[in-house]
């Protein structure tokens, strides 16, 4: 089995890419780290790869790239893809902090890199915007999550966190309550991506860079009961639902299999769970059984199955 151990940088397709480098750069708080006439990478101040954007027709997440443990021999990795009938291959020089690679799709058609040695990027010096710490997970609409969620278990070292009723999971590979999660929907695609700040007044602090930004809020700011962080989000111009977030769960030994215990947790000790549909979404008390960004119900802010 591969152990994957951290998502590093998501690529996203974009019809305007000179907009959409503005808004990571001067909104999210991002450094252009590399650029040309058709792409762009760009990175957190602390120096991790989080976002490649591509010209294309489209707004979608076209790639998603994954750290495994420095050392690994990628070679092993292909050989151990292709026990699952999984055929992947090698590419070269593919951001500033990635030099190797081997990249495959997954079963919902998206490419996946994996890489294992990552030089991290220097900082220009410029505060700017929300400055998050790094890109925390990516959530993506299936047509059926089971495959999906028994692809990056079985095959990528990915544990289950949590499950709600058979639609939506959440899964991790380090720590963190979730670096992927995955959600039926109609229509197959990116559902949101998210990104990790250092604490509560940094939420505060970016809600209002983003209203002074004219980027309204489309849900929270609030706190989740499935991981528990704190979250808020917004849209981006090309309509990518974006959510910054603090305080998520964290498994700090898995042989304890409970996560690490907060005062706002449920129930003690915590352990991964399945959950029922009409679940909670916001533990400070606005939420429904669709009033979760990313489910097929929800959209900018207004639950449309509550009604």
């Amino acid at each position: 089995m591969i152990q994957v151990r951290r998502v590093g940088h998501a690529t996203l397709t974009t019809p305007d890419l000179e907009r959409a480098i503005e808004y990571y750069n001067e909104v999210i708080g991002l450094n252009v780290v590399a650029r040309d006439r058709k792409s762009a990478i760009l990175a957190t101040k602390v120096g991790l790869e989080a976002i490649a954007l591509e010209q294309s027709d489209h707004a979608d997440l076209s790639r998603i790239s994954f750290q495994v443990a420095p050392g690994t021999d990628l070679g092993d990795c292909i050989k151990e893809l292709a026990k699952h009938g999984v055929r992947a291959e090698r590419r070269s020089g593919v951001t500033p902090g990635v030099a190797e690679c081997i990249t495959f799709k997954d079963p919902k058609g998206t490419d996946v890199d994996i890489y294992a040695e990552y030089a991290f990027a220097a900082d220009n010096g410029k505060p700017i915007g929300v400055m998050p710490l790094k890109l925390g997970h990516v959530a993506s609409a299936c047509l059926d999550i089971k495959p999906v969620m028994q692809f990056y278990m079985d095959v990528l070292g990915f544990r289950l966190s949590d499950i709600r009723g058979d639609f939506f999971c959440f899964l991790r590979c380090n720590p963190d309550h979730h670096t992927v999660n995955f959600v039926n929907g109609k229509q197959p695609g990116l559902a949101h991506i998210a990104f990790e700040v250092k604490d509560w007044p940094e939420i505060h602090r970016a809600c209002d860079y983003l209203a002074k930004n004219k980027i309204l809020l489309v849900w929270g700011p609030g706190r989740h009961i499935i991981g528990h962080n704190i979250a808020a989000y917004h849209r981006n111009a090309d309509g990518v639902r974006v959510e910054l977030y603090t305080e998520m769960d964290q498994m700090k030994d898995e042989t304890l299999g409970y996560f690490d215990p907060r005062p706002w947790h449920q129930e003690l000790p915590l352990r991964p769970k399945q959950h029922g549909a009409e679940t909670l979404r916001n533990y400070w008390g606005f939420g429904s059984a669709t009033s979760y960004p990313g489910y097929p119900g929800f959209k900018d802010g207004v639950d449309q199955g509550s009604r």
